[in-house]
């Protein structure tokens, strides 16, 4: 956020509102709230809210909730297409841009720090080509040695890079490790950045840690009560394998192994949930690398300032 020294510069940027924060912790119905009373439209910064498909488990905005307010970045890739990152800040900007020149105000809200990071930083991708054999040979470590292990090699190799990057995600490990083992060289370290052209405001959400567990709790219970495991059914039966990078995110690995008699449902649920309190200890470790943001804890009921900060930021009186 810009300080009173440099209000000049600043103005003539136009602005984007960021809104991040843990799994569960109350982003979409701030965003909405927000994008209604701001004549804003909402970019999703979300990881796994771009499969089609994927819609219970990613606690996708709903269809009554994406009718309120223009959503974009959802729903954008089938769940055995892929996403580079390079690919979403492209996506992501050119969204930005179309809402701005529409004269109305984009809303970033998500909790996937890279993405967060790529377009609020204007991280420039490390361009370099992928190795086959080399991706196989990971792959294999993997499947051997289970996914934790191949993520402890990419901690040793490229701390910086292990530290974005959920064990279960194996293709962005496996991508990280095949940067530092084909350029000798982090990818942290082949990273720069290219700050975008916009006046940001970032709105962190917060909850104490008992109370965002017991709404993580709470909502995987719901999630399967309103048709999670029905929905991963339906994924296999399509044809989908439970082993696409897509279904690394939390819950359908879990349920696509309680459908296989790997586990029992609740065993699976557990599972979720431990896991899910697992992946908030991460996210936070990544917002507290990002500069700027303006926490706010949700535990304190509606809140005025936050109205308040976007409204002063928007009028460009921002301190």
């Amino acid at each position: 956020m810009p300080s009173r020294a440099e209000p000049a510069k600043e103005r003539g940027k136009p602005p984007l509102i960021v809104i991040l924060g843990a799994t569960a912790v109350g982003k979409t119905a701030l965003s909405l709230e927000l994008a209604e009373e701001f004549d804003g439209e909402i970019v999703g910064a979300d990881s796994r809210q771009i499969y089609r498909g994927m819609d219970i488990g990613t606690a996708k905005p709903s269809a009554q909730e994406q009718a309120r307010v223009p959503h974009h970045l959802i729903d954008v890739r089938p769940p055995d297409g892929q996403m580079a990152l390079a690919t979403y800040q492209e996506m992501a900007y050119a969204a930005i841009d179309d809402i701005q020149q529409r004269g109305r105000v984009p809303f970033l809200v998500g909790g996937s720090a890279l993405y967060l990071r790529a377009v609020t930083e204007g991280l420039r991708i490390p361009s370099v080509a992928p190795d086959p054999a080399l991706r196989a040979e990971l792959e294999a470590y993997a499947q051997e040695n289970g996914r934790a292990a191949l993520h402890a090699r990419l901690q040793e190799a490229d701390p910086d890079a292990a530290l974005g990057i959920h064990p279960n995600n194996l293709r962005r490990v496996v991508r990280a490790l095949e940067i530092v083992q084909t350029t000798g060289r982090r990818k942290s370290e082949l990273e720069a950045a290219s700050p975008p052209p916009y006046r940001i405001l970032k709105i962190g959400l917060d909850l104490p840690r008992a109370l965002l567990h017991e709404r993580i709790d709470r909502r995987v219970e719901e999630m399967v009560a309103h048709g999670l495991v029905e929905e991963m059914s339906a994924l296999l039966s399509a044809g989908f394998s439970p082993d696409l990078p897509a279904f690394s995110s939390l819950g359908y690995r879990e349920i696509a192994a309680y459908l296989a008699g790997g586990a029992t449902l609740a065993a699976a649920v557990e599972r979720v949930q431990i896991e899910t309190h697992r992946f908030v200890r991460h996210q936070y470790t990544w917002f507290r690398r990002m500069a700027g943001i303006h926490w706010f804890s949700c535990s304190e009921g509606p809140q005025p300032a936050i109205r308040e900060l976007a409204a002063r930021f928007l009028r460009q009186d921002c301190g």
